[in-house]
């Protein structure tokens, strides 16, 4: 079943993604840092996109975080979500990308990537999906297959988790229990 609100490419390209790679700043915060007294960097996190990932783990899509940043804050957010594919301080996030795709035996056009910022693009790049979100640089925004409309950290995570249930058939399913259906 087609969604009206994506683009036909886009709900295609969806229909079969397996892993979604998430950025962290920019991504799943805001992108700000804030720093407490003895220098602790701390982020706020959208409660929206934690169950947008939680829905998409029910569905079997796995979830990665990359970061270039090293983060107590954002260790915590994924033991959180159960993720198990948390990487921080990285140089090269295609290299973890292509070392997640051989443990899943997967291809990259079973792969998702979101990103903000200009570091984020290689990898993108590889994706079989690739999604900026809203506020993200111009460049990261020309280069993705589908822009959200929301900024990141504040529920644009939860808008790729919806499409990929959405364009996966497993919307309805996945939101029943809540809706009485």
């Amino acid at each position: 079943m087609n969604s009206p609100e994506y683009p036909p490419e886009v709900q295609e390209r969806a229909k079969s993604i397996r892993l979604l790679i998430l950025d962290v700043d920019g991504v799943l915060t805001d992108g700000r840092l804030y720093f407490d007294a003895k220098g602790e960097a701390l982020k706020v996190f959208h409660v929206r996109d934690g169950h947008g990932i939680k829905m998409l783990q029910r569905a079997g899509i796995e979830v990665a975080f990359l970061s270039g940043r090293r983060s107590d804050a954002a260790y915590h957010r994924a033991r959180e979500l159960e993720i198990s594919r948390f990487h921080e301080g990285l140089r090269d996030k295609v290299a973890v990308m292509e070392e997640i795709m051989a443990a899943m035996n997967i291809d990259a056009a079973a792969v998702a990537a979101v990103g903000d910022e200009l570091v984020d693009l290689p990898h993108m790049r590889r994706a079989g999906l690739a999604v900026a979100v809203a506020d993200a640089a111009p460049e990261v925004r020309a280069a993705a297959h589908w822009v959200t409309t929301l900024p990141g950290g504040r529920g644009a995570v939860r808008e790729v988790c919806d499409l990929l249930l959405k364009a996966q058939g497993k919307w309805e399913g996945m939101v029943s229990r809540w809706l009485g259906d």
